[in-house]
């Protein structure tokens, strides 16, 4: 006897050929919150899982959450910072709290609205189920985007990535480019003022007269005001006030481009730059969150260790490299200090194991990680205009992955045709 709940909503379903939209809408949900009652046989060959796609993509963005807890608070404190207030990390917890929750809920609603009614169409038009894969896309987005990124350049970031990056090739799992970095790039070459430069990463700024000044806080701000009045905590007030003497809102990555380590840290302490308390895109700066999510997706056998593993040597040798040849003072940067700067934690574990568009093969997955690392680290040290360097470098190995597995591949081959012509 099926569950009374599943009843209800089997009763409710429209026809599909009267309502195909509202039956589309409604399949995708359904599917989300049960799992399906039509699998293969237990007897034979095959193996009953629970874990269907729609439910690994959300083992996926809960291993996302950490990052998002995180980039919310240092929304919040990166801000207050620049305005010379509340300057330790515990000071001003709800004010910090609140500001990141107004800034970062409109990118992750103007993200999945966007992103997931073109998902909507293009199921309803070619008359299948809603595809899960823009779950894990709408998790990505928000968290690798400045925080104060104008939201009609993110629609059209979003539109291009989906519509171009994936549809066009047929949906989920036919993409060769992984979508979310295909959202970044759009913005990055289409508007590069929105994502690079010192002051894009610090929310809540204006610039009058070539200084900082704090923007006027809105009708959300004046919201958490009445209630933190009510229970006598600090409020925002009203804004306006100039930042600090000396605030540039530079990354340690922008710093050690200008000056190399020396730089970097005399601006963030390597503690600074370890736990996050650093500006930067959303959800890419804490480390301690990355490798708990990271070690999250090793262990229910989602992401590749192989892949995440491999990128760390490929960093390393790479940093090594270059750290020998130190002609110029980033070059000098001690090569283990990279994986505290930027993003390449977050673009190791969550990014390049992307398994539609990463290499597929046991020996293609090594040779895939090591040319992430060591390529992403020639963009970031050689190339001033792209001092991060991961996405392109993952972009560019999602193009050459199918030749990676068709090699190994291919090698495979001729080994066992040589050892079955030897056994013969």
């Amino acid at each position: 006897m099926k569950n009374p709940l599943i009843n209800f909503f089997k009763r409710i379903e429209p026809d599909k050929k009267n309502s195909p939209f509202l039956h589309t809408v409604y399949e995708g949900f359904f599917t989300l919150a049960f799992t399906p009652d039509h699998v293969t046989s237990g007897k034979g060959v095959h193996i009953r899982d629970g874990m269907d796609l729609k439910r690994t993509m959300v083992m996926v963005v809960i291993a996302l959450q950490l990052c998002y807890i995180f980039g919310t608070y240092n929304i919040g404190h990166q801000h207050f910072l620049a305005l010379g207030e509340y300057q330790n990390w515990w000071q001003g917890i709800h004010l910090k709290i609140a500001y990141g929750l107004i800034q970062l809920l409109p990118i992750w609603v103007v993200t999945h609205v966007v992103g997931l009614g073109i998902e909507f169409y293009y199921s309803y038009k070619r008359g299948h189920g809603i595809e899960e894969g823009y779950l894990v896309t709408g998790a990505l987005i928000p968290l690798i985007m400045p925080p104060d990124i104008p939201l009609w350049i993110l629609t059209l970031a979003i539109v291009f990535a989906v519509i171009i990056g994936k549809e066009a090739f047929g949906g989920t799992g036919m993409n060769i480019l992984n979508v979310a970095l295909l959202a970044r790039v759009f913005v990055f070459f289409a508007y590069p003022a929105s994502i690079s430069g010192d002051e894009v990463w610090i929310s809540g700024l204006d610039k009058v007269d070539g200084r900082f000044i704090g923007a006027e806080y809105g009708w959300a701000h004046q919201f958490f005001d009445s209630i933190f009045k009510g229970v006598g905590w600090d409020t925002f007030g009203a804004g306006k006030q100039a930042v600090v003497d000396g605030f540039s809102g530079a990354t340690p990555l922008a710093l050690a481009y200008q000056g190399g380590w020396e730089k970097a840290s005399a601006a963030y302490t390597a503690s600074d730059m370890w736990w996050g308390l650093i500006p930067g895109s959303i959800g890419e700066t804490s480390k301690p969150a990355i490798i708990i999510g990271a070690l999250m997706l090793i262990g229910m056998g989602i992401a590749s260790w192989r892949i995440m593993v491999s990128m760390v040597l490929g960093m390393s040798f790479m940093g090594l490299l270059l750290n020998w040849w130190g002609a110029t003072p980033f070059m000098e940067v001690p090569w283990y200090y990279h994986f505290y700067m930027g993003s390449f934690l977050f673009a190791m574990a969550f990014m390049a194991t992307d398994p539609v568009t990463a290499a597929g093969t046991q020996r293609g997955k090594w040779i895939y990680g090591f040319l992430i690392g060591a390529i992403g680290l020639i963009i970031r040290v050689l190339n001033p205009a792209y001092p991060e360097g991961w996405m392109l470098a993952i972009l560019f190995m999602n193009v050459i992955a199918p030749l990676i597995d068709y090699i190994v591949l291919q090698g495979n081959m001729r080994r066992r045709a040589r050892r079955a012509k030897v056994q013969a």
